[in-house]
């Protein structure tokens, strides 16, 4: 008889790491933090761990936040909200000062560390550890099933990756039955990558179409029984990936749940570009079209975009936009975007706007409307939320260097970036 324990959802609470300084992913964190970057024309990337808790039936959900927090604490107050017939929460633990301590979070085991305290006001077993900017699609409740079939005190969700990619994640060893026993934050030296390979014929339960030389690296997703990480996190220790996991395998039960499916940390302009693009491909990688596990979001009620002539090719179109007599070439165009006739927009993420333009709201005097303006050509470039880009403006990463400052631009991993805001007058040249 299967004497495995069976999980109820109030056993466990789930905490979403809301992000630094998110430096790789300037400009667009000029303003906002990483997860409340926008992503697939409607969403954030915060929307994508909420919604992987809710379609896991995990609906106490704790979000720590510290750096350019407002518009994420905005967005999450607006989207997600329980009521008595479906109990739970989607609150918010800001980084404060108290009489024990007036510094910032100095790591992820640190951010859980100090909110340890309001983990305790919600009862439970477990803990749910996720980061708030990656892209990937997991049923939670595999996870945590896995952890307690195998009794373990923590359990690291790891992907297979290629061998030139370690270096830029936490790369362990496992068991034949999964447990982990060596495990080395961004390893560079290949001597080291060599003894860190894994014999994926000898692991419990094996992926298939694994590459032989593939490593298993963290995704940083972590389960941990309550009393284990209250133990661990005693000590000064600053990271889960740098302290906290290498410290348990010495001395606890830790497992690795092997996860293959497709899975992104965008934490490159580069990275969150490709994303972002792909979503336009007939059968992009990431699914935003399963019904079984949609992806939620603050729900706007916006009208359906109006198209006046034009032709679109692998293009995403958002609620409320207006396009008038444009090209859209594997573009994928936000929320309320208005481009107007004769523009083009090639391989390029434009981002829309926060509202529709009014004679009430003003605009700053000779700027364009917001939007793309007539005859403009855009191509390979980001174009960040309520810019205004003027008629006859020509936009392009080519003969520029991979990283460039201008003044209204900017140029990160070979493409440009319009930031937020951003006025580009007419007949400019990028």
């Amino acid at each position: 008889m299967d004497q495995t324990p069976t999980l109820r959802p109030l056993d466990v609470v789930a905490v979403i790491m809301g992000g630094g300084a998110g430096t790789r992913l300037f400009p667009l964190t000029k303003d906002r933090s990483k997860p409340a970057v926008p992503l697939g024309g409607k969403y954030r990337l915060v929307d994508i761990p909420i919604s992987n808790c809710i379609n896991s039936e995990l609906r106490r959900i704790f979000v720590l936040t510290q750096f350019n927090s407002s518009s994420l604490h905005r967005h999450i107050q607006d989207a997600y909200r329980f009521d008595v017939f479906a109990p739970g929460f989607v609150e918010i633990l800001a980084a404060q000062q108290t009489p024990e301590r007036v510094d910032w979070y100095q790591g992820t085991a640190d951010a859980v560390r100090q909110n340890l305290v309001h983990l305790a006001n919600a009862p439970h077993k477990l803990v749910l550890i996720l980061s708030g900017d990656q892209l990937y699609r997991m049923d939670f409740r595999a996870v945590i099933e896995q952890h307690l079939a195998t009794g373990a005190d923590a359990t690291v969700a790891t992907i297979p990756v290629a061998r030139k990619d370690a270096g830029a994640f936490g790369i362990m060893q496992v068991a034949p039955d999964r447990r982990i026993t060596r495990f080395v934050e961004k390893p560079q030296d290949q001597a080291l990558l060599n003894e860190l390979r894994v014999d994926w014929a000898a692991v419990d339960r094996p992926l298939e179409g694994v590459e032989p030389d593939s490593l298993l690296a963290s995704m940083g997703i972590y389960v941990f029984r309550r009393e284990v990480l209250e133990e661990a996190l005693v000590g000064p220790e600053a990271d889960f990936g740098k302290h906290v996991i290498p410290s348990l395998i010495e001395s606890h039960r830790v497992y690795a749940y092997l996860y293959q499916g497709y899975w992104e940390d965008v934490g490159t302009i580069r990275s969150f570009y490709e994303a972002n693009l792909d979503l336009c491909e007939p059968l992009p990688k990431f699914n935003f079209y399963d019904a079984t596990a949609p992806i939620f979001a603050h729900a706007r009620y916006l009208p359906p975009s109006k198209i006046i002539r034009g032709r679109m090719d692998r293009a995403v179109i958002s609620d409320g936009c207006i396009i008038n007599d444009a090209v859209i070439e594997h573009s994928l165009i936000g929320l309320r975007s208005r481009i107007q006739a004769g523009a083009v927009i090639r391989d390029s993420l434009v981002m829309g706007q926060d509202y529709y333009e009014t004679v009430e709201r003003g605009r700053p005097s000779g700027a364009p409307l917001i939007g793309i303006g007539h005859g403009s050509v855009i191509e390979r470039t980001i174009v960040d939320k309520n810019a205004r880009i003027g008629d006859g403006v020509r936009i392009s990463p080519d003969d520029k260097p991979a990283s460039f400052d201008g003044p209204n631009f900017y140029v990160r991993d070979g493409l440009v970036v319009i930031p937020k805001n951003a006025i580009v007058p007419d007949g400019s040249v990028i």
